[in-house]
């Protein structure tokens, strides 16, 4: 366990403190976007009577008559502006967004975003997530993740091993306080430990919502979800009594948000749209999106992302303003819900401005791990004249060997398997142990 934990820590440390560094610069994006594109995320003067959306999106599609309609956002407090979100091709899976003074249907400015993304917001997401190298760079956060979880548990059991082996009374206290007194290596190696102990509940958290949405161990989450029925429920948009619309090969079809339409919606829809989603109950922000074409229905879907949570939607025949399919979020499945709220607490969005705070401390906490961890690797270096080295060595090879012969049948097949659900896990483990026969043949060849 000591020497896993050592590799973890040497190897996989710079990819944890970029995760960290990143981490911590996409925690501040609220406050970011409030400062850096306020004049269109806010209204000038609260109004007492809100327009009706076919008047703003009027408004916004007369400023801006490219592309179609996507979306709508209604605004989620008394102080935002409405969102109008259009589908142009030439940008893609992006979007043009449009902000509209509710109250005024004043038209306040637009931004090319992603998915409801500011510019600001979509780079730093990109930052954190690939360092803006594309799939490629999703490596990266895909060994963070994979690892931490790993180097999280090996510190625990070491920390806690060693508190209790030792000749001072066992006690919660030198579990979860430094040693007074302690000097150099023992100093370090206290502070690092302790402040793993006292963060290892929202590192692991941070470590298992991280992957859900990984390239590789995602893929494999998403195939146990499936597997078990834990999907989000479909919501059925298909009119009653239309034909299946017949299957849009555009090349944009799918992206932007548009649904597949080709022609842009009636303003008129929207107000219907949102009072029969009103009528059902659906408070708050909701996502307003036209019907992709004759045979489907309008959709309202809540959007609050702070909780308690909103996250029903409903279908809507905007000729008749009636609701023709919902679905609710009490009814998602267990794992569709931990999924979702793990992502949002993930992004610092669950508990505003609390989860922003909570993950700041965790992301510079695990700065201050690593940094410690680092320094506790120099300070174990040899002093000796005749032994100098730069950095202290592993620990000595061959735990396994003493451990119990069960222990050893379970432990393989579960490691196995472990690789297999992490993917990046099981290869960069499997490369660790080809680098550590490596470098021992070749020090057991100079000593010979």
């Amino acid at each position: 366990m000591a020497r896993l934990h050592f590799y973890a820590g040497v190897l996989v440390a710079p990819f944890l403190l970029v995760a960290a560094l990143t981490g911590l610069a996409y925690t501040l994006t609220p406050q970011l976007d409030q400062l850096v594109y306020g004049d269109r995320l806010r209204v000038e003067r609260v109004g007492e009577t809100v327009r009706p959306l076919s008047e703003q999106i009027a408004a916004a599609r007369a400023a801006y008559p490219e592309g179609t309609t996507a979306s709508v956002v209604t605004p989620p407090g008394p102080e935002d502006t409405t969102r109008v979100v259009l589908a142009v091709p030439e940008l893609g899976e992006k979007q043009r967004t449009v902000f509209v003074d509710p109250y005024t249907a004043e038209v306040r400015g637009e931004l090319t975003t992603w998915f409801g993304s500011t510019p600001l917001t979509t780079w730093l997401d990109d930052l954190h997530r690939n360092l803006h190298l594309g799939e490629t760079g999703r490596l990266y956060s895909e060994v963070a993740a994979s690892w931490l979880w790993v180097a999280v548990a090996g510190g625990l059991v070491l920390w806690i091993g060693r508190r209790s082996r030792g000749r001072r009374p066992k006690s919660a206290r030198g579990v979860l306080l430094p040693e007074r007194g302690a000097r150099g290596v023992r100093r370090t190696r206290g502070w690092h430990a302790v402040t793993g102990v006292w963060l290892a509940l929202g590192l692991l958290f941070l470590s298992a919502t991280g992957l859900t949405w990984s390239n590789y161990a995602g893929e494999r989450f998403g195939r146990l979800l499936d597997a078990v029925n834990g999907n989000a429920p479909a919501l059925d948009t298909t009119l009653p009594g239309a034909e299946a619309p017949v299957e849009d090969h555009s090349e944009h079809a799918g992206h932007g948000g548009s649904g597949g339409a080709t022609a842009d919606a009636d303003p008129a829809g929207l107000d219907t749209a949102l009072a029969a989603a009103r009528n059902a109950g659906l408070g708050g922000t909701v996502v307003v999106t036209p019907a992709a074409d004759a045979a489907s229905a309008w959709t309202v879907a809540q959007n609050d992302n702070v909780w308690p949570v909103h996250y029903d939607r409903v279908a809507v025949d905007a000729s008749t303003g009636e609701v023709t399919s919902r679905t609710r979020w009490a009814d998602h499945p267990a794992l569709s819900k931990l999924s979702k709220l793990g992502v949002q607490g993930h992004m610092g969005v669950l508990f505003g401005v609390v989860n922003q705070i909570a993950l700041a401390i965790v992301a510079v906490g695990l700065t201050a791990v690593t940094v410690w961890g680092y320094r506790m690797w120099w300070q174990r270096r040899p002093t000796r004249a005749d032994r100098r080295a730069l950095v202290g060595r592993a620990p000595e090879p061959g735990a396994w060997r003493r451990l119990p012969l069960p222990v050893l049948v379970l432990g393989v097949p579960a490691v196995v398997a472990l690789g297999w659900a992490l993917p990046v896990l099981g290869v960069t483990l499997a490369g660790f142990l080809v680098v550590d026969a490596v470098v021992g043949a070749v020090r057991r060849r100079r000593t010979a």
